[in-house]
């Protein structure tokens, strides 16, 4: 019995050190990068200049997406097309990151 409490315990410390990597800086600059790559080859050309992230060098979980109104449509496809492959905390960060993005830009 102790055998098997051990191992759900194992898993459930697994189950948790995914979710923490998923939320880890790096993993998120990663995305960010992949998602403003994306959304700028997307884009038209006089709209590419008008989407960049920034990563505060001191908050490195501080993200900073800056986007035209005239952008947005093609930031939250990037974020679309990208949602599958991100791990499950990422996955909820960038859905979140994309709820606030629409609501900005309907007020």
């Amino acid at each position: 019995m102790v055998g098997e409490e051990e191992r759900v315990i194992e898993r459930l410390v697994e189950e948790i050190e995914k979710l923490k990597a998923g939320l880890d800086p790096s993993v998120l600059s990663g995305w960010y990068s992949k998602i403003e790559n994306d959304a700028k080859a997307s884009a038209p050309r006089e709209l590419v200049d008008k989407i960049e992230v920034i990563q505060d060098p001191i908050l490195p979980m501080k993200f900073e997406f800056k986007v035209s109104r005239r952008a947005v449509k093609y930031v939250i496809e990037a974020i679309e097309k990208n949602l599958k492959d991100m791990p499950f905390a990422t996955r909820l960060y960038f859905q979140k990151v994309e709820e606030l993005i629409l609501k900005e830009t309907h007020k």
